[in-house]
């Protein structure tokens, strides 16, 4: 699908999809439980994935209407699967699947499509073998497909931090129902650190213990998975959230307002967001009790961010630079490098096509607002969620028409993107 945007103006009420990261998660932890019921989880493209994983595990999903999920774990103990698991382009199911599949008592392959089988999954296995599994890219080089053959019992492990935090989300996850829980020893600092403190916060939501430790972390063997009343509630999406912030900041219509509901406080580092979009200068009022998030429209001044813990955010950032007056420089940068596609480079050249001068290195993303015009033009979406609703974003206030290709990807985190944008005010049409 094609999606054409005209310049519009934006007012009215955006609810934020569920929390993509915490959704998985959650699947995943009633997939070890016995059973469980999660309630207000986001449904797409990539959680879809980990819950076709869940039941080749020998588990069970059952979605209601109302978004509700009600889950027959495997209570600790994966089958061998009966088939391939597909995790599509969900590299967050590949790698908290990965650690599953190393419980089983027997051989999974794992494979995804062309994106997710160029992403690394290298440190992931190199601990998993450490740790006494089989664990294998049938290339050699890596990336999926992959082959993992348990049991795992558990130990201690060294693992990089500075490649992707979901390395440590699965061996914790996994490491809970061991024999002898895993302790994880950092050999790099930790990058996308508030991911790993979701992951604490949902194992403690359903009654698992993990902590840190003076090198990393740890969690003990041989506990249950099993929340308070047998359920639990996902929070909204602050990946999502980010996106009609950006849309009031920059195109908010005069003397109007986008307001954003689902907003509560969690754990979740995308959350920087709102301060971010402050900085530059829009107006924004956060109210936590309520959930709900208030911007109006005013001029934008470019900023300096370290996308360190944030890495998810980067797209939107970059358009509310290329909107900006002045430069906005995205640092630490490199590890976005290794998304759904090279984020860094993909914005700077899509947002090239609109007439946005960009400065691009290894480990970060310069825009040069001041220096900018943002222009309509046809621009790839890079098969990538978060790149489309970005280029969305600058849709609104370029010159002209922007028709982004392959517009149908924000199923992955945002079914209802294009809607909400609509909802808003949005002028738009969609093509096969």
């Amino acid at each position: 699908m094609n999606v054409t945007l005209t310049p519009s103006r934006v007012a009215g009420t955006a609810r934020a999809p569920p929390s993509k990261s915490y959704t998985h998660r959650a699947i995943l932890a009633a997939g070890y439980a016995g059973e469980a019921t999660v309630r207000d989880a986001l449904w797409s493209a990539d959680t879809q994935a980990t819950a076709r994983a869940v039941e080749l595990f020998g588990g069970d999903v059952d979605r209601h209407d109302d978004g509700t999920l009600e889950i027959d774990g495997f209570d600790g103990r994966p089958e061998v699967p009966a088939d391939v698991i597909d995790c599509a382009n969900s590299g967050t199911t590949m790698r908290l699947v990965t650690a599953a599949a190393a419980l089983a008592d027997g051989t999974t392959v794992l494979t995804g499509d062309e994106s997710l089988r160029s992403r690394p999954q290298g440190p992931l296995l190199e601990a998993l073998a450490d740790l006494g599994v089989e664990a294998d890219s049938t290339r050699g080089n890596g990336q999926a497909p992959l082959v993992i053959t348990g049991p795992l019992a558990g130990g201690e492990v060294s693992i990089p931090g500075d490649v992707s935090s979901q390395y440590i989300t699965a061996l914790l996850m996994a490491g809970a129902v061991t024999d002898e829980g895993i302790e994880l020893d950092l050999e790099t600092e930790l990058k996308s650190a508030p991911y790993v403190d979701i992951t604490l916060e949902v194992l403690a939501d359903f009654g698992v213990d993990a902590h840190t430790t003076e090198t990393g972390f740890a969690v003990d063997g041989g506990q249950s998975y099993a929340p308070a009343g047998g359920e639990y509630a996902v929070p909204g999406d602050f990946s999502s959230i980010s996106y009609p912030l950006a849309a009031g900041a920059i195109a908010a219509a005069e003397d109007e307002t986008v307001r954003i509901e689902g907003a509560q406080p969690s754990a979740q580092g995308d959350s920087a967001i709102v301060e971010i979009v402050e900085r530059m200068g829009a107006d924004v009022d956060w109210d936590r009790e309520a959930g709900t998030i208030d911007v109006s429209g005013a001029p934008l001044s470019g900023v300096e961010v370290d996308v360190e813990d944030t890495p998810d955010l980067l797209p939107t950032i970059a358009t509310l630079g290329a909107v900006a007056d002045g430069d906005t420089r995205i640092t630490n940068a490199e590890h976005v490098r290794y998304k759904e596609t090279d984020r860094v480079s993909a914005m700077a050249e899509e947002l090239g096509k609109m007439g946005v001068e960009t400065t691009e290195e290894q480990d970060s993303l310069t825009i040069h607002g001041g220096a900018s015009t943002l222009e309509g033009a046809t621009v790839s979406g890079r098969d990538d969620h978060r790149i489309i609703m970005a280029l969305a974003l600058a849709g609104l206030v370029a010159d002209g028409e922007t028709t982004i290709e392959g517009a149908d990807h924000v199923d992955v985190s945002f079914p209802g993107f294009f809607g909400m944008l609509e909802e808003l005010g949005v002028a738009l049409e969609r093509r096969a």
